[in-house]
Parts: C-alpha cells; structure tokens; sequence
C-alpha cells in the first residue's frame, strides 16, 4: 500500500468496516521501546503516524480532557507550546476540556460537548487524558468504576475516530506514591492501564515517575509541587510527553506502517462509551413539567440559575449561568425517562447536600448521599450514580429528596447541573 493511499483509507474508513487487526498492533519494537524514558510507553504507532500525517497536511485537532491539573496552567500549555514549535506550519485547534474535582465517569458523560463538539473535525487527532488522581482521592472508585468510566472515555474517542493518537497521564499524590512503595498499584492507576492497554494508548506514568525521584533524593514532594504541580513538576511531564512524540516522528521518517484499525471487544460491556447528557426536557415534577415556564411551588423542583451570592459555600466561576433543576426540601420529587444501561445525575454538591432517593422503573428505593467530604465549603462538582448495568433499552427514573441527612450537611438540597445517560453501543 502506498503512502497516500494508506492515508486515505486511515481518514474516510469508517470503524465497522475495518479488519481484524486490532488498534494495539503496530507497537514498538522492544529495542525501540528500549529508548524511551523509564515510565513512559508507547501505545499503537499508526494511530500517532495518522496524527503526524494531520498535522502535516495544515491542521490539527489536540484536546485534552482531565481535571484541575489539565485546567490549570501547568503541562497543558507546555505541550501546546511543544507541538506548535514541532509543527510550526499547522494550525492547531487546541481544545482544552480540564474541569477540577471531575473523575472518568464524568468526564465520559461531557465527551461529547467538552471535546467532539469543540474539534473542528469531529473528534481529536491527538488526545490526553488524565483521571487517575481524581478517580483516586475525589471518586474513590473502585476498580469496575474507574474502568466504566476510562474506558467510556478511551472507546468513545476511537470509535468515533478510529486513528486518534491517545496518550493518557498518570499524575500523583501521596496516595498513588505509597502504594507503589509497598509493591502493589493504586485502584485508578490499575484500572486506567488496563484500559490504555487494551486500546493502544501511551502512558505518561507520573506517580511512579515521581514516587522513584523523591526516593532517590532528586526532588522533594515540595519541589514538585504536590498534587498540582509546579513549574518544575509540570516540565518533567511535558518533556515526558515530548519524548514518545519525538521517538515517533524519528520512526515515521525510516518507515511508513500501514494496516487496519478495528475495535477490540470492551474490557467492561456497561463501559460509558456512549455517554452523555440527556438534558431537562420531559422530566416531570409533583408540581408540574420542567419547561421554558418554570413552576414556582414551595418544596418542589424548579429549573433555575441559583443565585449564588446568596448560598453558603464557595462557587467556583466555571459553572456561572448554569441553570439547575433544583430543590432544598424534603419531597420534592422529580420523573424522567431514558434510553440506555446506566443514569447518573451530574450535581453541585454544596454544604447543604442531601440525600436522593432514586427508583428505576418502579423498583426498590435506592439512598445515594450526595454530600461529599469536600462539600463543607465548596459546591462541589460531582456524578452521583442513580444505576447501572441495567438491560440497554427505555426506563423511567424518579427522585425524591430524602427527609433523611449527612450529619455533616446544613440542609436538603439537591441542584442537578445535568442528567447523564449511557446510551450503550
């Protein structure tokens, strides 16, 4: 196959029409992967090759998607700088998705709008992902969790585009350090290279980067940065970066691999790989539909902006004009349809959090606490499950402010940013 018609076949082959060769093929050979840094490992080639061969055709579309250390001014913008100066001819689109305190599975339900959306081809050429720290200290998930939502994330992208080059970071707190030091591997970080595994992704392993440094006396946990990293902290993970980038380009300049993508079978079938938000239309209240005219009714549900100024607890600027289904008082009650194996609810959980008591097509009463440990002085930013694993087709959804509360809440309130739906494949 020739150069020009590999590239071709790789931009207008849609994934259900692929072969068997899976994504993960076409890796480094052992003594090149010899040459990359320690704790960093490059993923499926051609998928990079693709993004080069974007770049060099004048436009390229870089997304990253993560939390507070993908929102800040940190690695992000050094990479940024890195690829532009790499391939100073193309115009890039470089979408920045980082929202702090979010995890995997929420960052699996705002693919769609926070990313695709924002690609001015769609979907990514090159995309970075990071939730290893926030799946660990924010979500606390569990293994099955912190791969529902990773691989969510992951198989949405190379299904949509089959040759996007995905690198996924692991950055680091004290937590991921110690688990290293005792010989074992943290749940999130597990979870996640089960996944970049599985689908050809690079990885950037920052918590074991850094755990290895500090023990050799080359930098402090200070001189990092901590959980967010400094300057100094930010530049070992771009230069990181930098490297699987640069090995691939010196690979992509002595041969050309051509082959065939396909999507391999999911590592979990209830994934959130077709995820996203299903929005407030239809949801019926006890008093009344949830519309362009909003009920007013003491103790039910309202769709409203809340006026912040006036709620006790710090609000961070990212979701201003944000309207929200809202309610503070026990019996409110709120109904919904959806289609799909799995509905979460995407919420603000402030110092007067409460507890939802949610029901899946008519069946037994389910108490999720929406009030978080970093609840007490911020409206923090969470998904609260209501279920999943459910059989893919058409449910009904109600919730119900409890009675009951956190002992460590002021109140009973509940403000839903958004519902989210796993569609399923």
């Amino acid at each position: 196959m020739k150069r020009r018609d590999f590239l071709r076949f790789a931009a207008v082959t849609p994934c259900l029409a692929l072969g068997a060769q899976a994504r993960n093929a076409f890796s480094l050979a052992n003594e090149d992967a010899e040459a990359l840094p320690r704790n960093v490992e490059m993923g499926a080639y051609m998928p990079l090759q693709s993004a080069f061969e974007a770049f060099g055709r004048g436009k390229g579309d870089v997304a990253f998607l993560g939390g507070s250390i993908t929102e800040m001014d940190g690695y992000r913008p050094m990479v940024c700088e890195y690829l532009q100066k790499t391939f100073p001819k193309t115009e890039f689109n470089f979408v920045a998705a980082g929202i702090s305190s979010t995890c995997s599975d929420v960052g699996a339900f705002r693919l769609e709008t926070d990313v695709l959306k924002k690609c001015k081809k769609g979907a990514p050429d090159l995309f970075f992902v990071e939730f290893s720290v926030n799946d660990d200290q924010d979500g606390r998930f569990s293994l099955e969790h912190a791969t529902r939502g990773m691989e969510g994330v992951v198989r949405h992208i190379v299904r949509v585009n089959p040759s996007a080059a995905i690198v996924m970071t692991f950055f680091v707190n004290e937590n991921l350090m110690a688990k290293y030091r005792e010989g074992s591997v943290a749940t999130s970080i597990q979870a996640h290279q089960a996944v970049a595994k599985r689908y050809g992704c690079s990885t950037i392993n920052m918590a074991r980067e850094i755990q290895q440094q500090i023990d050799a006396g080359d930098i402090t946990w200070a001189e990092f940065g901590g959980v967010h990293p400094a300057p100094r902290g930010n530049r070992i993970c771009a230069d990181m970066i930098a490297a699987v980038i640069d090995k691939a380009l010196a690979i992509s300049k002595k041969e050309i691999v051509c082959g065939v993508y396909s999507l391999p079978e999911p590592l979990d079938p209830y994934s959130y790989s077709d995820a996203g938000w299903r929005g407030f239309d239809g949801v019926t209240t006890n008093v009344g539909e949830i519309g362009d005219a909003t009920p007013v009714s003491e103790g039910g549900f309202r769709l409203f902006v809340p006026d912040w100024s006036k709620i006790p607890g710090s609000f961070r600027g990212t979701f201003a004009g944000v309207p929200c289904l809202c309610a503070e008082k026990p019996g409110a009650e709120a109904s919904f349809d959806f289609d799909g194996n799995a509905v979460a609810l995407y919420i603000l959980a402030g110092p007067d959090a409460g507890i939802v008591e949610c029901q899946i097509d008519g069946g037994d009463v389910k108490k999720i606490d929406a009030y978080h440990d970093y609840s007490s002085g911020l409206h923090y930013p969470r998904a609260i499950t209501l279920a999943d694993a459910l059989e893919s087709g058409k449910h009904k959804a109600t919730i119900r402010v409890s009675a009951d509360k956190n002992a460590r809440s002021r109140g009973t309130a509940l403000r839903i940013m958004q519902i989210a739906v796993n569609r399923a494949e």
